[in-house]
């Protein structure tokens, strides 16, 4: 009877592990928002580390969150790094590709709570005396990541928080642009 159990038992590991391992290795969080302001506006907010931190959702998450800069002080080699509680975690940004009113291309690494990498594009499209913002991150995910998308979604969990920010670049720009 005992080893009946077992049997079961593996037999139900064995099948879990081969749902994990089919899953898709992709992944990819979009959103986007029109937002009253020129593209190269929006573009310089983006560029920036030390103006991203401004609107970044994810720094609001812990106000006590520490934050460092090197490289140059925006475009490509510009990076921040971040340690801070559970929810914002640890890991850094740095600028891989940039071009001014059109893309700004970070590779994101992170070392906690979960170590991992992703790119995040943030591009700008003029539409009339607006431009459409879009705000995406997207990678592959190992074994581990595959076993917690089972259980957690993360467009879910991070696609309010890119609304969020994006909302906010809005807020920003849109006051700098009337200030002016």
């Amino acid at each position: 009877m005992i080893k009946k159990i077992f049997i079961g038992l593996a037999a139900i590991i064995v099948i879990f592990i081969i749902v994990v391992a089919v899953r898709p290795a992709d992944f990819r969080v979009e959103r986007s928002a029109t937002i009253a302001a020129p593209a190269i506006v929006l573009f310089e907010q983006v560029n920036d580390h030390h103006k991203f931190v401004a609107w970044n959702p994810f720094m609001k998450l812990d106000l006590n969150v520490k934050t460092a800069f090197s490289g140059p002080d925006s475009g490509v080699g510009a990076m921040c790094s971040w340690d801070g509680n559970k929810d914002v975690g640890a890991g850094s940004a740095t600028i891989i590709e940039s071009k001014p009113g059109e893309l700004v291309r970070e590779r994101m690494d992170w070392k906690r709570p979960m170590e991992g990498v992703a790119t995040v594009d943030f591009t700008f499209k003029p539409a009339g005396d607006k431009t459409i913002v879009t705000w995406a991150m997207y990678g592959k995910n190992g074994l581990m990541g595959k076993l917690i998308s089972l259980f957690m979604d993360c467009d879910k969990m991070i696609g309010p928080r890119f609304e969020q920010g994006l909302a906010d670049l809005g807020k920003l720009t849109t006051s700098t642009q009337v200030a002016k």
